[in-house]
This record gives C-alpha cells, structure tokens and sequence, in this order.
C-alpha cells in the first residue's frame, strides 16, 4: 500500500462493464514534505472509500486492488481503500486532516 493525494477526476462515459461502478480519481505519491512525490507521476485509482479531491488516502495496488471488497473483478491496478486523517513520522505530523 502506499499514500497518495487525490488530485484531480478521471470522466469516463464509455469504458469496461468492470468499471462501471466506479468512480475513477487521479493519484500523486505522498511525499514528506506534504507534496506531491515528483519522481513518480500520477496515476489513476478506483475509489472504494468515498474520497474526494485534496484528500490523502491509502491505495493499494497490483492483484491486493482486485480482492478488496467490492473490487472483485475489476479491471484495475489501483484502489483507494481509506481516507486517512493523519500521518506522523516520528514526532513529526505529516499531514492532519482538517
């Protein structure tokens, strides 16, 4: 798993049946310095846990984005399975939801 920010929608009016449930949201990798991770771009994720844009959210990926409740047989790499509310490294906070 890792954390990403959601940064933005994906609109898709023809696509697979497995996909037809889902919202589809635009990923970057968290980074530390509360932004996003410039070495890796952004990438798409289905939306399991009701996110919305600027919100830091936990994605899990690969076959794990497939046997998530609710997944079953989508034909995705990506899943938002949480909305997180805080990070902390150490003593330091990351990211506090506000």
């Amino acid at each position: 798993m890792e954390l990403g920010r959601v940064v933005g929608t994906v609109v898709s009016t023809i696509k697979t049946a497995g996909l037809n449930s889902f919202k589809l949201l635009l990923v970057s990798p968290f980074a530390e310095d509360q932004g996003p991770a410039m070495e890796k771009p952004p990438f798409v994720a289905i939306d399991l846990a009701g996110a919305g844009e600027g919100e830091i959210v936990l994605v899990t990926s690969g076959s794990a984005a497939r046997a998530t409740p609710g997944s079953e047989g989508a034909p995705t790499d990506a899943a938002i399975v949480a909305v997180v509310d805080t990070v902390r490294l150490g003593e330091r906070t990351l990211y506090a939801k506000s």
